[in-house]
């Protein structure tokens, strides 16, 4: 069927639209909340695993985007990102703040030193595809109990997921919907918001005051959870060692 669709552009559209339209409480992606998300970053154990989750939810960007990621593309020092052009993404510059950035150095320490593959993200000697982006985060959420391979859509927890709860619990935190939309990247359409130039340092700002601090909310729930051992945490309170 999606092939057949696929020589049908006009129709897709118009049957995408349909669908999107007629959402029921069950037909809409799962949300989970901030100290959730810290659990599923804090008890990945493989590091490439966890930056991956991280960056995901602090950056709102989607799994493509996250994949053309090289290693020139990041400042480590501003935490300025700089996308490669995609045609979803009006604009090429995403945020991370000081907690993603240490994951990602924790990450980026396990590399070899002489290791000239250009990719940000790296498993097996190799850029890491579409399917193991989508595989790492589903497992580790149905780890926790995230993620119903069986279930509706709102009990699944895929990397899309990761790009809702991050423009959600922005808004959250009180940013514009403006702030919201230029830091996703989404296409511009009202004439409004084409006049209105975003200074990228405010922007900048408004982000870092904004986004969710994971570690915090996750010793604010446990105050005896070593982050530095992952596994140990099975459920918020609870603990197991790793086998």
């Amino acid at each position: 069927m999606r092939s057949i669709l696929g020589h049908y552009p006009k129709f897709r559209q118009r049957y995408l639209k349909h669908i999107k339209q007629h959402k029921g409480p069950d037909n809409i992606r799962q949300l989970i909340s901030i100290p959730a998300m810290a659990q599923l970053v804090y008890t990945t154990q493989d590091l490439t695993e966890r930056a991956i989750i991280i960056f995901l939810a602090k950056t709102g960007i989607r799994r493509k985007e996250l994949i053309l990621l090289d290693l020139s593309d990041i400042d480590l020092d501003t935490g300025i990102i700089y996308l490669k052009p995609t045609k979803k993404r009006s604009t090429r510059v995403a945020f991370i703040d000081q907690e993603g950035i240490e994951v990602l150095k924790d990450n980026l320490s396990t590399r070899a030193t002489d290791d000239s593959l250009r990719a940000l993200f790296v498993h097996k000697g190799r850029r890491v595809s579409r399917n193991y982006v989508y595989n790492i985060v589903r497992n580790n959420a149905e780890r926790l109990g995230f993620h119903n391979p069986d279930g509706l859509l709102i009990e699944k927890f895929t990397p899309h997921c990761c790009r809702h709860w991050f423009t959600t619990h922005l808004r959250r935190a009180g940013m514009s919907r403006e702030f919201r939309q230029a830091l996703r990247g989404d296409v511009v359409k009202d004439a409004v918001d084409i006049y209105d130039h975003i200074d990228l340092e405010e922007l900048r700002g408004d982000y870092l005051d904004k986004i969710p601090q994971l570690k915090q909310a996750l010793l604010c729930q446990a105050a005896d959870v070593d982050i530095r051992k992952p596994g140990r945490q099975t459920v918020l309170g609870m603990y197991s060692d790793p086998a």
